[in-house]
C-alpha cells in the first residue's frame, strides 16, 4: 500500500470518527442502581440525574450515585468502542483480540 493511499484511509477513519463523535454526543445513556437513575451522553457528559424521594435521605446515597456513575460511564465506553470497532472492521484495520477490549 503506497504512502498516497494510506493517507487516503487515514482520512477515512477521521471523517468516520468525526461522525461517529457526533452521533455519540446525542446519545443518551442511563444506568440505574437502588432506584437512582443517572444519564450521560456518549461523550460521557452527565445529562441527568433523578433521586427518588425515598432515596434522598438514604446513608448509602454517595455510594449509590457513584456506582449509577460508573455504571453509565462503562456503559457508555462499550458502545464507543464498539462503534469505532466497526469503522476499523469496514477499512480492515481491526483490532487483534487481547489488545485490551
Amino acid at each position: 500500500m503506497g504512502m498516497f493511499d494510506q493517507a487516503k484511509d487515514l482520512y477515512k477513519i477521521q471523517k468516520q470518527a468525526k461522525k461517529i463523535k457526533k452521533e455519540l454526543a446525542k446519545l443518551h445513556i442511563e444506568a440505574e442502581v437502588e432506584g437512582v437513575i443517572v444519564t450521560i451522553n456518549g461523550e460521557q457528559e452527565v445529562v441527568d440525574v433523578k433521586i427518588p424521594e425515598d432515596k434522598k435521605n438514604h446513608p448509602k446515597l454517595e455510594q449509590f450515585l457513584l456506582q449509577a456513575f460508573n455504571k453509565a460511564i462503562k456503559k457508555s465506553q462499550q458502545i464507543a468502542a464498539d462503534r469505532m470497532k466497526d469503522v476499523m472492521d469496514q477499512m480492515g484495520l481491526s483490532m487483534p483480540s487481547g489488545s485490551g477490549q
